[in-house]
């Protein structure tokens, strides 16, 4: 690490809930900006289709975070998190941490399991919250956002949106972040979430962050790429070059009151949005 920098190593990822976890798929991307700012884009993990897919994505990522010499800043483009009136009609929740959020979530959606799709059990929730099952189900509405959702954004619980949909991403990826989190518990290996884990991070620790490209796209030049390679490599460069200028420091401290800060450790917050944008809805 040299000139002040935080990370040695940026990583972005496009992420898609389409198919099963095993699917490998175009709309995957993966993109690492080293400290010097070169970009790779890493071949899957299997040989194989020239694709991704979501049980690889994560198996990878755990083993990048393994590496301590190697402070790394990963960005995923999902929501890590739901909004306040999610955990308002599920009221056991709202007692719990991040984590017990992950294992109820994985509980009704498990869809990381092999032969699992969103679609799948979109379905079974939705039955079963149309039967009222106290307790049966865990669902929300699509007019339903965060405090960081930025305006425009789709819903976390919009499943009608085909392309970029957010609600299937968010719902297949929840899962694959507590894999990741548990291994790495297990491995020793400590990663901040944040900012489930705190506003404040470690100096020489690894940080997985929620990232959302386009916010970031006027920002910086992306030509040559897929679209879903270009989403990926503009979460990896644009943390690079915030990290190599100093802007960085400021994105893990949001102006945010304390109400808010609050509020945001449980609903998740996108790295690089500095004030709440939206405000209602949930």
């Amino acid at each position: 690490m040299d000139n002040g920098r935080i990370f040695d190593r940026y990583i972005g990822i496009d992420y898609s809930g389409a198919g099963l976890p095993t699917r490998s798929m175009a709309q995957l991307a993966v993109c690492t900006v080293d400290g010097d700012g070169c970009e790779v884009f890493p071949p899957p993990l299997r040989q194989g289709p020239a694709n991704w897919n979501r049980e690889d994505i994560a198996q990878w990522l755990v083993d990048r975070l393994k590496e301590r010499d190697t402070p790394t800043l990963v960005g995923v483009d999902h929501a890590f998190s739901f909004p306040d009136a999610y955990f308002q009609l599920h009221p056991p929740l709202l007692v719990g941490d991040w984590d017990d959020f992950l294992d109820d979530f994985r509980k009704h959606w498990p869809t990381d399991r092999h032969g699992v799709t969103v679609r799948s059990q979109y379905i079974k929730q939705l039955k079963r919250m149309m039967a009222i099952e106290e307790g049966g189900y865990r669902f929300g509405l699509p007019n339903w956002f965060r405090l960081t959702d930025p305006r425009g954004a789709s819903s976390a619980f919009d499943f009608t949106v085909k392309q970029g949909e957010v609600a299937t991403s968010t719902h297949a990826g929840l899962p694959w972040l507590r894999y990741i989190r548990q291994n790495l518990t297990k491995a020793g290996t400590q990663v901040h979430f944040w900012p489930f884990d705190g506003w404040k991070i470690c100096e020489g620790r690894s940080v997985v962050v929620e990232a959302y490209p386009r916010i970031w796209k006027e920002a910086v030049v992306s030509k040559g790429r897929t679209d879903h390679q270009r989403d990926a490599y503009i979460i990896a460069r644009w943390m690079w070059e915030a990290d190599r200028d100093g802007r960085i420091k400021e994105c893990f401290v949001p102006h945010l009151d304390e109400v808010e800060c609050n509020k945001a450790r449980k609903d998740g917050w996108i790295f690089g949005v500095m004030d709440p944008t939206y405000r209602g809805g949930g």
